[in-house]
């Protein structure tokens, strides 16, 4: 036996041996000793077969930019007074529009000055107001607004990573679409109704002062000061599970928001034996908070999540550590879940389900069984074909096959790609590309024996004068899979990785591990007819 016969024997031999090694955690993962499972994964199973959620979720990135304008208008507001000019009120009208009313032509241009200096990317004009005053009207440049846009999409997807990675969701899918869309898919999921109140809860965290001198009665038929909003505080009867809401008024501006929070745990009351949420502060946050217990000692201050008023406890002394706690009547679950929402962040705006689908474990078993007969009688088929064609050059190809399949299943495990239903649809796609490749070789070797060549003449010419349709045909197909597999989304997707691995293992199996038994056959002894 020749010494490249050896070599190549001994690749293909050192390829079975780590793809035998690579599907031993899918195959049979129970026995497995515990370093061998540690040290591959089995084959990952997409959502259609294992079960679980699809969630498609759009982002209002109309609400980001109404947030930003927000935001820019208590800082207009706080540099206007530090500056001591004189205006009437801020407001932020429909659109997006900030305005400053003001009362001359002089406050007029030192607001113009002002915002030129401190907001460039802010357009203003000036329109006149009722009783002689005048508008200022500022609005985000389209640049700048959709960069607002885009931020917003990009925070809510990391987000919501943050949020189902502490959920304990494994292989989750997270990516983002056109048309300021999420794509979420959750294999396995075994709560569909947490999950989603979970990833899709803004949890925008505000503290805010109450309004303690505010008629209730009145604030209920509409009837509010100017600068405060009714909210709802909530209370959940521990014994019959009812929840309550009780009517409190509150100062419409923020004193404190949630994005300065570090950390978010829960905790016991000792006293009380019912779980709250402690919350930390970032440096900045605990001395913002510092500042605003000294000076609303005595006075209560509401801890306002997503509009609801989780509790409204009196300052009774200065808190200088940066550490505060939520307690609102919770069950050792919404506790949990409410510190992982203000652990992974709030929402930048508000999100919407746009698709909401969920796969049962036994239709995914289902179609894993069903996946698995179309594989099964197709190849079946494809065999039977083979042998009865090309009788025993038929069980060469099948071997090759045989091996094509087991590479397939290798390459998913070591990759960590994801099988899912489609991908078994490329499978079986393969499967056929696989045999073509050696239908190509074979008729060529037998044109040869045809003219009269000797069969190692005509297997040296048959291999290679199919070698660049067999590499021409594959590598064009492996191109459209990457596209597909680039561009492609879910279920595109999966058939674009099976389909490019197996083209891969295909191209081995049967140009060089076909190629490879030929070889060691007609080494051994002295063939003068092939059966073909």
């Amino acid at each position: 036996m020749s010494k490249s016969i050896k070599i190549r024997g001994l690749v293909v031999l050192i390829c079975l041996i780590l793809a035998l090694f690579s599907l031993a955690p899918t195959v049979m993962q129970d026995s497995l000793p515990g370093w061998w499972q540690n040290a591959v994964d089995p084959i990952h199973r997409g959502l259609d077969l294992q079960g679980g959620m699809h969630l498609v979720l759009g982002v209002d990135v109309d609400k980001a930019v109404e947030s930003r304008v927000d935001s820019l208008s208590d800082q207009v507001d706080a540099l206007l007074r530090e500056k001591d000019i004189v205006f009437k009120r801020i407001e932020r009208r429909q659109g997006g529009r900030l305005v400053v009313i003001v009362y001359d032509a002089d406050a007029s241009a030192q607001v113009d000055a002002l915002m030129a200096e401190n907001f460039p990317s802010l357009e203003g004009e000036t329109l006149p107001a009722r009783g002689g005053y005048i508008e200022k009207h500022y609005q985000l440049s389209q640049k700048e607004a959709e960069n607002i846009a885009d931020y917003a999409v990009r925070q809510a997807l990391e987000t919501m990573r943050n949020r189902v990675d502490e959920f304990g969701v494994s292989e989750p899918t997270l990516q983002r679409q056109s048309d300021n869309r999420i794509l979420i898919q959750l294999p396995g999921i075994k709560d569909p109704e947490r999950a989603i109140a979970l990833i899709g809860k803004t949890a925008r965290l505000d503290f805010k002062m109450v309004a303690e001198n505010v008629d209730i009665a009145e604030a209920q038929k509409g009837n509010l000061p100017a600068g405060t909003q009714l909210l709802y505080e909530r209370d959940t009867n521990k014994r019959t599970g009812a929840v309550t809401e009780t009517p409190i008024v509150v100062y419409t501006k923020t004193s404190l928001t949630g994005d300065l929070l570090e950390d978010a745990n829960v905790r016991i009351d000792t006293r009380y034996n019912e779980p709250y949420v402690s919350i930390d502060f970032n440096r900045v946050g605990a001395k913002r908070f510092d500042q605003l217990t000294a000076a609303n000692i005595g006075k209560r201050m509401a801890i306002v999540l997503d509009d609801t008023v989780y509790s409204a406890p009196v300052i009774r002394e200065r808190i200088s550590g940066g550490s505060a706690q939520i307690s609102g009547s919770f069950t050792s679950q919404e506790a949990t879940d409410l510190a992982i929402v203000l652990r992974a962040g709030s929402l930048p705006a508000p999100v919407k389900i746009l698709e909401n689908r969920t796969v049962g474990p036994s239709l995914g078993h289902d179609s894993i069984s069903k996946g698995i007969k179309s594989i099964i009688v197709g190849s079946l088929l494809v065999v039977a074909a083979m042998i009865i064609y090309y009788n025993l050059s038929g069980l060469v190809a099948v071997f090759a096959l045989i091996l094509n399949v087991v590479f397939i299943g290798a390459m998913l495990s070591l990759f960590g790609a994801t099988l899912t239903l489609p991908g078994i649809a490329g499978i079986v796609l393969t499967v056929g590309m696989a045999v073509d490749a050696n239908v190509l070789i074979f008729e060529r070797v037998r044109e040869e024996l045809r003219l009269g060549k000797a069969p190692k003449v005509a297997l040296d010419l048959g291999y290679g004068k199919a070698f660049m349709t067999i590499m021409d045909a594959n590598l064009t197909t492996l191109l459209a899979a990457l596209v597909l597999f680039q561009f492609g989304t879910g279920p595109v997707k999966g058939f674009a990785v099976t389909l490019s691995i197996g083209i891969v293992a295909s191209l081995f199996t049967a140009i060089f591990v076909s190629r490879v038994i030929f070889d060691f056959f007609l080494n051994r002894r002295q063939v003068r007819r092939l059966s073909i």
